[in-house]
């Protein structure tokens, strides 16, 4: 399409910024991936076809989009950037499979975007450079939404990546884990070193791949619920899981009987740590309290 180098090849990465005067945002967690094998590497890790339709967040200056334009069968892109749209148009010119939504992907009506924009019944597939800062709430937002993702691979700060997929009793396992870990299977494909990027961030890096559970054994009575009651057993770490229950039901002697009934049942100990507990456990914990209609 082109004979010019790949757009994140750092020799061109570093033209594209002095053309247009470009530095990056640190208030919208801009850096510019500059290694060609980790883009090559997302692309398998999200294994991409040309068959498959692909939602981008946080495009930059076009590096990662181009190999996903090169891989996929369509790639819309949201970019909050408005200084970044017309080096878009230039960086992405030779490819006809790209379109870019200036708009924040946590306000954007996503179902009727993919619905106007993939009106057919090919995969639809997230891959990303997530800005850092903001990582938990776009994931968690592509995850309660409306539209269904065939796989979500995305980069994000290595500590994050880890309290994803971290096991009861690992202290990175926390509610996001839980939360996360309730309805996906989550990996990381592979760690991304800081060096990586231009300007260096103050972290390391890991790419990420979420695919939704195809069936779930025992489900919850509502995920917002679910994930609402998680956090609030995860309110106090240091804290006892009895001490955690009674911050969000209250102490009264009657309540404090019905959540001793409802641990014993389960035979979770009230002296345990909330890292201590899986996530079957607190799905069983979750469905009995609304059974008492206590959440």
């Amino acid at each position: 399409m082109t004979n010019n180098p790949d757009i994140a090849s750092p020799a061109r990465t570093q033209a594209i910024l002095n053309r247009y005067h470009l530095s990056a945002k640190k208030s919208l967690g801009q850096n510019f991936l500059t290694d060609l094998n980790v883009l090559n590497n997302i692309v398998k890790a999200a294994n991409l076809t040309d068959a498959d339709n692909v939602i981008e967040i946080g495009p930059g200056i076009g590096g990662l989009t181009e190999y996903l334009a090169r891989s996929a069968k369509r790639v819309l892109a949201f970019e909050i950037d408005q200084n970044l749209l017309p080096v878009l148009d230039d960086t992405l010119s030779p490819y006809n499979n790209v379109k870019i939504i200036n708009e924040d992907i946590l306000q954007a009506n996503l179902p009727k975007i993919i619905k106007d924009d993939f009106n057919d019944e090919h995969p639809i597939k997230v891959v990303a450079n997530l800005p850092y800062y903001i990582t938990t709430p776009i994931i968690l937002d592509l995850l309660k939404g409306n539209s269904e993702f065939d796989n979500i691979t995305v980069m994000m700060q290595k500590e994050v990546a880890q309290r994803l997929v971290a096991d009861p009793g690992n202290r990175d396992y926390g509610s996001l884990s839980v939360i996360i870990q309730y309805m996906n299977n989550v990996e990381i494909a592979f760690e991304v070193p800081r060096k990586s990027f231009i300007p260096a961030p103050n972290v390391d890096s890991a790419i990420v791949t979420l695919a939704k559970k195809e069936s779930i054994e025992n489900e919850v009575f509502d995920v917002k619920a679910f994930s609402s009651f998680v956090r609030a057993c995860f309110a106090h770490r240091r804290k006892t899981f009895w001490n955690n229950m009674q911050g969000l039901f209250g102490k009264e002697p009657a309540t404090k009987e019905q959540v001793q009934a409802v641990l014993d049942n389960l035979n979770i100990k009230p002296s345990i740590r909330p890292e201590k507990i899986s996530v079957d456990q607190y799905v069983e914990m979750a469905n009995a309290f609304h059974s008492k209609n206590m959440i």
